[in-house]
């Protein structure tokens, strides 16, 4: 089949794309910013188009041809005034341009919940309004309903995960007691998949879930369970969502915004109420919470984490240098990105060289001293170097770092060996520029993975150090880089 899929840079987006592509689908995804899925790994076998649904002339050349569209679209974040009126134009933009270009069906995943509670969160009540409204297109619509999604990488596993990991006793709001039906990533998939081989799945709402119904409480000490962690839980009547919202914010990486619609969303009840699902996906058999757990965990061990939440934002990036402090899938983070002039090619040869000899381009005393204080408490410290001043490859050790990922002209990925309360990478990642012909657009990202409270604390504490070191040798490679475009070109 001919299949559009939107929210392409998505949790559930970027992971569906693969499975179509895999069974012989055609597949050309949308985005605002097409040039933000490049780094992706199915990126050459898609047909990417620029669109966006509060756009609707945009959306024409995206549903050409199309026979069903995914919809994988909505807003999250309680910050956004009137994200409401957002959702339900988006919907009938896209509803009323995908029935123009002949679409046959449009799949949609939305969330459970009863419509007739009055605790029905906004967010949730918003999910099935959504499609209501592209039901009102006269498009078939397959509506999915789902509950929790747990797997690496998603914002409620996330929630729980660093909740649980993080305090040995949890003060816990009233909304622990209610019930839900979390559900696995690959069952999700495994429905939005199927669907197209399901004609009678057309113009239902179909309920899913996982294979365990569980309170809050009973996901955190499952969580638990499978880590081996001592953990005791509180309830107490007094953590209204913002309080809640916010603790969840100085706890894990979720921020407080996007932690707020979860946190509001706990207090309904979320459990499949008909086997609609079974009847039509019976080959389908969804695995039991604890499953999903050990899966999540066992991918995020072995840095297998296809998407992650954070990675849904589709806001063009403004090609300057700027500084981000965030968290991601578990990961605190600094970002940093620059334009250079010169082509992606001379900018990786100049990244490729950091290290032994060459140094970090800044503030060496700065890494000297920190060698020498991984040496102290038994680590490598500086003094491995590299084996080549300007070949890297994979596996091979760069200092106190060793090279986890080495795409050329593309991503370099140095992951920390020297001890610390966590674990930690350093990124580059390399874009041709759009503003500018000729230019690249390096990214600079260090991740920090913090290990209980004393992390944290590590990572504070470095944040000043890091405001100016990382800056300055982002700029110093800019420099370099420069330096080296010009010399190629005299000699050229």
């Amino acid at each position: 089949m001919h299949i559009l899929v939107t929210g392409a840079t998505g949790y559930i987006g970027g992971r569906l794309i693969p499975r179509l592509l895999a069974r012989g689908h055609t597949v050309r995804v949308m985005s605002r910013q097409p040039r933000n899925l490049v780094p992706m790994p199915w990126y050459s076998d898609v047909e990417a188009v620029e669109g966006d649904v509060l756009e609707p002339e945009s959306l024409d050349e995206a549903l050409r041809g199309i026979e069903v569209a995914y919809y994988l679209i909505h807003s999250m974040s309680s910050s956004e005034a009137g994200f409401e009126a957002r959702d339900r134009q988006a919907a009938e933009n896209f509803g009323r341009a995908a029935k123009a270009a002949g679409v046959q069906r449009i799949i949609y995943l939305g969330g459970l919940g009863d419509a007739q509670s009055e605790a029905l969160s906004k967010h949730l009540r918003s999910r099935h309004e959504t499609g209501d409204l592209l039901r009102e297109s006269g498009v078939p619509v397959t509506e999915f309903r789902a509950a929790i999604i747990v797997g690496s990488g998603s914002v409620s596993f996330e929630m729980v995960r660093y909740l649980t990991e993080r305090l040995p006793v949890m003060i816990t709001p009233r909304w622990v007691s209610t019930r839900c039906q979390p559900i696995a990533i690959r069952d999700v998939l495994a429905y939005l998949v199927a669907a197209l081989d399901q004609p009678e799945s057309a113009g239902k709402i179909i309920q899913i879930g996982g294979a365990s119904v569980l309170t809050y409480r009973d996901m955190m000490l499952t969580y638990a369970a499978v880590r081996e962690l001592p953990r005791r839980m509180v309830a107490v009547p007094v953590l209204s969502p913002s309080l809640s919202s916010h603790w969840v914010n100085l706890i894990t990486p979720i921020p407080a915004d996007i932690a707020r619609p979860l946190v509001e969303g706990l207090g309904s009840e979320v459990i499949v109420t008909d086997d609609l699902a079974q009847r039509l996906f019976p080959e389908i058999k969804p695995i039991s919470y604890r499953h999903a757990v050990e899966l999540a965990l066992e991918r995020i061990e072995e840095h297998n984490v296809e998407t992650i939440w954070s990675a849904s934002s589709d806001d063009p990036a403004d090609e300057e240098e700027f500084l981000k402090l965030d968290s991601t899938e578990g990961m605190l983070l600094e970002r940093r990105q620059i334009v250079i002039n010169a082509s992606p090619e001379v900018v990786f040869a100049e990244v490729e060289t950091i290290g032994g000899n060459k140094g970090w381009y800044y503030g060496g005393l700065l890494w000297r001293i920190r060698g020498m204080m991984d040496k102290l408490v038994g680590g490598p410290g500086l003094r491995r170097g590299r084996r080549d001043p300007d070949r890297l490859r994979v596996g091979e050790a760069v200092d106190f770092w060793r090279v986890e990922a080495h795409e050329r002209n593309k991503l370099l990925r140095l992951r920390a060996e020297m001890r610390m309360p966590g674990r930690a990478w350093l990124q580059y990642e390399l874009l041709p520029g759009e503003q500018k012909p000729g230019t690249t657009l390096l990214r600079q990202t260090a991740f920090f993975e913090s290990h209980g409270l004393a992390g944290l604390a590590y990572w504070y504490s470095l944040l000043p150090v890091h405001m100016f070191m990382f800056s300055g040798m982002v700029r110093n490679i800019r420099t370099a880089a420069e330096q080296r475009a010009v010399r190629l070109e005299e000699t050229a």
